[in-house]
C-alpha cells in the first residue's frame, strides 16, 4: 500500500484539474464575448477619432484576457447592464 500513496495526490490533481477546466474555459468564452460587446457598443469618443471604451472597461477586457476571469466579468457584466446591452448567454 506504500506504493500507491504518492501515486494518489498526482491523480486526485489531474481529477480536479480536468474537472475544473470546462467551468474555466466557460469563463473564457464569457469573457471574451462580453469583451467583444463592450468594444462594439460601449465606447466613447477618442481623440484620434476611434471610439474605445473607457479604461475601466479596457482594464475588465484585459483581466479576461490575462486569465483573471473573475474581475473581468464583473466589471463587464456591470458595464453592459448599465449601457442596457443584453448580456451574452452564458454555458
Amino acid at each position: 500500500m506504500r506504493g500507491a500513496r504518492p501515486l494518489l495526490l498526482p491523480l486526485l490533481t489531474a481529477a480536479v484539474t480536468f474537472a475544473a477546466m470546462p467551468a474555466m474555459a466557460d469563463d473564457a468564452a464569457y469573457c471574451a464575448a462580453m469583451g467583444d460587446l463592450a468594444w462594439r457598443y460601449i465606447a466613447a469618443d477618442a481623440k484620434d477619432g476611434h471610439n474605445k471604451p473607457d479604461l475601466e472597461t479596457r482594464a475588465a477586457i484585459a483581466a479576461c484576457d490575462q486569465g483573471n476571469y473573475a474581475a473581468g466579468i464583473a466589471v463587464l457584466e456591470r458595464k453592459l447592464r448599465d449601457n442596457h446591452i443584453t448580456l451574452p448567454k452564458r454555458s
